[in-house]
């Protein structure tokens, strides 16, 4: 096992450049399999759950190659439509392979994903969605078995918009005859991403990033290098880390206009946000000023994503702020850390009240998902003292060595086995 050790009190200052996007990588590196020839990702972050990824194609069949952080795969020799139940376990996005192995094979038999445990997070859309495709869906012993001898386009209507569930439909459509509409669709720029890899491959998806999209079945994809868009989240968690600070950071490579509701809630903070179409410049006051309200939502609203850093921040402003998380249930579960470190958190049901405190301490506390880690180090670049970060590993799945990014801005963390 690893930790995070932070000793408190450095501002951060420096320029850094973004890494490619966790949350569009994964549904790219599936959709990858939609065709024979070979497809080439460039800057692919060194995250663990990219690391499964490649290791689940490699067990289908796949040849999967990586150099740096380009990576090849070729699903030419692709053989098998049964996931690992190990590895699936390990990373949720695994049920992104549903639909391009359906695509593929017209059958499909997967274990019920892994992953942080955030909130139940069901994949009843994602089943929903492939039914109105006319894919036949069984579950007995913890498998899902999918027949989809007799998949057709046609339309599906989501209850509600769910970004797996409509990237899964968009690849299982993409090689179906006709043409596919999905209503209610999610409309996170990641989808947006995977609309123009699946294009560039010679696909005929429109309408991403609205709330209705129209896969035209084509013949067959071709090969393609392919560039993903840039993290959100991890230029988001930089911020507010350079916030937390009080300190002055340049972003390149940063989609900044994927991240108005960050910017919006860090700007009524008291920072001083320069924006250009791929950078960005953040000066943070000495110390912040709380926000009145933070409510998660669907795109474009505030991404539940971030919710936790903001925790972090909050904990430290001047005054008193609400934070309602309406996307997942358990994604409270760091307050008690913060608390631990001095906060004054608390939590009812999905409402949190935070009343900001001068100082935080050091304490040992532990990661219990990927997020929430990322928070609690935020939390420890400000307390005073050392503070240690168990579970380093759930931070490892979506960011690519977050102390050397960290250290690189003039932190004091390092990892430290425990």
């Amino acid at each position: 096992m690893e930790a995070f050790l932070v000793e408190g009190g450095a501002r951060l200052e420096g320029t850094l450049r973004v890494d490619g996007a966790k949350n569009a990588v994964l549904p790219i590196l599936a959709a990858a399999i939609l065709t024979e020839d070979a497809v080439t990702l460039e800057d692919v972050p060194r995250i663990t759950d990219a690391m499964h990824m490649a290791e689940i194609l490699t067990i289908l069949g796949c040849r999967v190659e990586q150099q740096g952080k380009s990576m090849m795969v070729r699903s030419g020799g692709l053989h098998g439509w049964e996931m690992p139940d190990r590895l699936s376990k390990q990373i949720r996005s695994s049920i992104f392979l549903l639909g391009p192995i359906l695509a593929r094979f017209r059958k499909a038999t997967v274990t019920y994903p892994g992953g942080c445990e955030i909130g139940l997070r069901p994949i009843d859309l994602h089943l929903r969605g492939l039914r109105s495709l006319g894919v036949k869906v069984s579950e007995s012993g913890g498998m899902i078995y999918c027949d989809g001898a007799h998949m057709r386009s046609g339309d599906v209507y989501f209850d509600y918009p769910s970004v797996g569930a409509t990237e899964n439909v968009m690849m299982a459509a993409a090689l179906l005859d006709g043409v596919t509409a999905i209503h209610n669709a999610a409309r996170e720029p990641e989808i947006v991403d995977l609309q123009n890899f699946i294009n560039a491959m010679g696909g005929d998806v429109r309408g991403a990033g609205s709330q209705m999209i129209e896969i035209r079945g084509v013949k067959q994809l071709r090969g393609v290098r392919y560039t993903p868009m840039a993290d959100r989240i991890v230029a988001g968690t930089l911020l507010a880390a350079a916030a937390i600070t009080g300190g002055e950071v340049e972003l390149t490579n940063a989609p900044a206009g994927d991240m108005v509701a960050v910017l919006s809630k860090l700007r009524e903070m008291g920072c001083c946000i320069h924006e250009e179409p791929e950078r960005l410049h953040i000066r943070a006051p000495e110390r912040l000023g709380a926000f009145a309200q933070l409510q998660t939502q669907p795109h474009p609203g505030f991404p539940t994503d971030m919710q936790v850093q903001m925790m972090a921040l909050l904990s430290v402003a001047q005054g008193t702020g609400v934070i309602l998380e309406n996307v997942f249930e358990n994604r409270f579960t760091h307050a008690g850390d913060l608390n631990r470190m001095g906060a004054r958190i608390l939590c009812s049901g999905r409402t949190a009240v935070v009343q900001g405190v001068e100082q935080l301490y050091g304490a040992r506390v532990t990661a219990r998902d990927l997020r929430g880690g990322a928070a609690l180090v935020l939390a420890g670049l400000r307390a005073q003292g050392l503070t240690q970060v168990d579970q380093a590993h759930l931070v490892d799945r979506g960011y690519d060595h977050l102390e050397t990014q960290l250290a690189f801005l003039g932190a004091k963390i390092r990892r430290i086995d425990i």
